[in-house]
């Protein structure tokens, strides 16, 4: 199998949604629709096949000039025990530490997998309002159980 981690392009985008909706219904990330992908194209990374096409994908979102969350990480159920997600976990964090970004956060229900990644439990409200943003459009906001997590990145040579 000849992967490739690199940037999304605009074909990427149905595979990308269709692995995020595999996962959505099975209440393991946010959904997110096809517009909402377009829209945030240039977050994501995708690991791609040189025959399967894309079969994972992550998002890099900058909060602000200190902090970035790895979000909508997803595996395809076939590749998954391959390493793409600490694959791309780890490019987003190489890019977020090439924008100077002070740290890395995630929620996720993986913690053993981000631990193994570098990344801390943290505190909830130590994260900044606006990420919770996107969190009111979950059916299971009031009732939240995901974990917040973050990564303490070095500063760029």
């Amino acid at each position: 199998m000849g992967i490739a981690v690199r940037p999304a392009v605009l074909a990427d985008a149905p595979a990308i949604h269709e692995l995020l909706r595999f996962f959505a219904a099975r209440h393991l990330l946010l959904a997110r629709n096809l517009g909402d992908i377009y829209e945030h194209l240039r977050d994501f990374l995708v690991a791609v096949d040189d025959h399967a096409g894309v079969q994972a994908c992550a998002a890099l979102h900058l909060v602000n000039d200190q902090l970035a969350e790895v979000k909508s990480l997803a595996v395809a159920e076939a590749s998954q025990g391959l390493g793409l997600g600490r694959m791309l976990v780890e490019r987003a964090c190489q890019e977020a530490q090439g924008w100077g970004l002070q740290r890395v956060f995630c929620l996720t229900y993986q913690v053993a997998f981000f631990e193994a990644l570098g990344f801390h439990r943290v505190d909830r409200s130590r994260l900044p309002d606006k990420v919770w943003n996107e969190c009111v459009r979950c059916d299971r906001f009031l009732d939240c159980d995901e974990v917040a997590m973050w990564r303490h990145l070095h500063p760029a040579a």
